[in-house]
């Protein structure tokens, strides 16, 4: 993987989480590490699956060598591949066989964003599906380790989905889209 650092991709994938994931507060769990400077950004710069697959790789290894208190979490952005949401989806299943191939099952989970992400039976336009969509296709690696005292410590997690629906539901397609714009813009 060729470092990109600081790219217009980090830089507006970062603005995103800022604002839309951390600022709607579509994840209660962001805002820790966030602060704390444990979210790591990396571009990659692959442009075939199978290119992306070892960027994957490393990053997943690099994770996990890298104590949770030096390294909370990573986003791997891959602008240049896997644009169709499609492909990305399927992509997801190979993501998830490399876990197991890594020996990584259970300590690692794989958290997907994308621009056109649609959940199953939604339309398109269906404005729950912001809360998966990024300013570009990425993978969030996140160790599940973490995912677990965060959940114990903020209790009833099966409101967060209703809670983000009706969040975006008050900002609304034409609010969600200037948020949006102003990730890019100002970023």
């Amino acid at each position: 993987m060729t470092r990109v650092a600081d790219t217009r991709f980090v830089i507006e994938t970062r603005a995103w989480v800022e604002r839309v994931v951390i600022g709607l507060k579509l994840c209660p769990f962001a805002p820790a590490p966030a602060s704390r400077g444990l979210i790591r950004y990396e571009t990659s710069t692959a442009t075939t699956p199978e290119t992306l697959l070892e960027d994957l790789a490393a990053e997943l290894q690099r994770l996990v060598a890298v104590p949770a208190e030096e390294l909370e979490t990573t986003l791997l952005i891959h602008p240049y591949v896997l644009q169709d949401f499609h492909d990305y989806n399927d992509f997801l299943v190979v993501a998830d066989e490399a876990l197991v191939m890594l020996g990584l099952e259970g300590e690692i989970q794989i958290a997907s964003f994308h621009p056109d992400y649609q959940f199953a039976g939604t339309s398109a336009d269906d404005i729950g599906n912001a809360t998966n969509r990024s300013p570009y296709p990425t993978l969030h690696l996140l160790r599940e380790a973490s995912i677990e005292r965060a959940v114990d410590s903020y209790g009833d997690t099966a409101a967060i989905p209703a809670a983000n629906i009706e969040t975006l539901q008050r900002l609304g397609h034409e609010g969600l889209d200037a948020l949006l714009r102003s990730v890019t813009h100002d970023a």
